[in-house]
């Protein structure tokens, strides 16, 4: 019966799959504490951190589980693409990236987990496997500029293109991922956007994946929130950046993700300038990086940081959707 209202199914999507996540996250939360697994926490981060010891924590796989449980619940015969399965194996290849950092956290009782090179070798495999469909598929390997009607023609430099777009924001989702409810209420926001997008598009199932994907946070955000009783890990971080980057790619607003993400582009140059005046200057422009743990050393509480943010990634994903379908000059 939805199916005859795309519409509704589309917010129905985002209705259930906020259920689910609200009612599988307490069950999760308890069988944690009964094994005694939680997260643990840098001791180079904000002292105050520390307290959250032993947190639950990997509930990024109840977001996995719910997107793909709603997803094939809600999509219905019409909205059943190859772009929305292709969405959906992102968010399960990147999600075990971080699922097995995350073993290797709790398993070794240490905050590190995958070292860089690691993570970015499995992150350059999943752009190679996935980037190999998207060029076989219908999807063209032109970058849309902007406000423009020039469409900048790639061929197989795409791969490698989609590779910085994967592993750029997989990376910049679990930066973000520091304080709590910030990366859930901030991927809420991004993937609205690009849920009306892609049905601005036509693309249904596309447009059921992001519901489902932002009413997965949101449910998730009911128990993240601060104080939080649960941390979504990197699997939950890689996972939501993999949806991320796969709507982009698949909407093709590969570079609209710059304004529509630009939250995770701020917290990305915030770290990357840190290092680089450290490194040739021996200085620090900001107290703490990334950005987010800055205000907090300056004394804004997780809340204000975690709220104030949410409204600056509103603004940019708002900016984002009109300037795509802004008439080009």
């Amino acid at each position: 019966m939805l199916s005859l209202y795309p519409t509704y199914q589309v917010l129905a999507t985002a209705f259930f799959a906020i259920l689910l996540t609200g009612l599988l996250t307490p069950i999760w939360i308890r069988f944690q504490r009964s094994k005694n697994v939680g997260q643990v926490i840098r001791t180079d981060g904000p002292t105050e951190h520390l307290q959250k010891e032993g947190t639950p924590t990997m509930g990024g796989l109840l977001i996995i589980f719910a997107v793909i449980v709603i997803y094939f619940l809600m999509v219905g015969r019409e909205g059943y693409t190859s772009k929305s399965i292709l969405a959906l194996g992102m968010v399960l290849a990147t999600g075990v990236i971080g699922f097995i950092d995350d073993i290797r956290k709790v398993g070794n009782e240490r905050s590190l987990g995958l070292s860089a090179r690691y993570k970015l070798t499995w992150l350059l495999g999943v752009a190679l496997f996935f980037g190999y469909f998207f060029i076989t598929s219908d999807i063209s390997t032109a970058v849309k500029i902007p406000l423009t009607q020039i469409e900048l023609e790639l061929n197989w430099l795409y791969l490698p293109f989609i590779f910085l777009i994967i592993a750029g924001t997989t990376n910049s989702v679990n930066l973000t991922d520091g304080l709590d409810g910030l990366a859930a209420g901030t991927a809420t926001i991004v993937m609205m956007a690009f849920a009306g997008i892609a049905f601005r598009q036509g693309n249904l199932g596309l447009a059921i994946f992001a519901a489902a994907v932002a009413g997965s946070c949101i449910g998730f955000l009911w128990f993240n929130s601060y104080p939080a009783n649960i941390f979504m890990g990197d699997t939950g971080s890689f996972a939501l950046g993999g949806a991320i980057a796969a709507m982009a790619i698949l909407t093709k607003t590969e570079l609209f993700l710059l304004i529509i993400g630009g939250i995770y582009v701020l917290e990305s140059l915030s770290v990357m300038l840190q290092v680089f005046f450290f490194r040739y200057f021996n200085k620090r422009i900001f107290k703490m990086a990334p950005i987010h743990h800055h205000f907090e050393m300056s004394g804004w509480s997780e809340t204000t940081i975690m709220v104030r943010f949410w409204i600056i990634s509103g603004l940019l994903s708002g900016a984002g959707f009109a300037l795509y379908f802004a008439k080009p000059v």
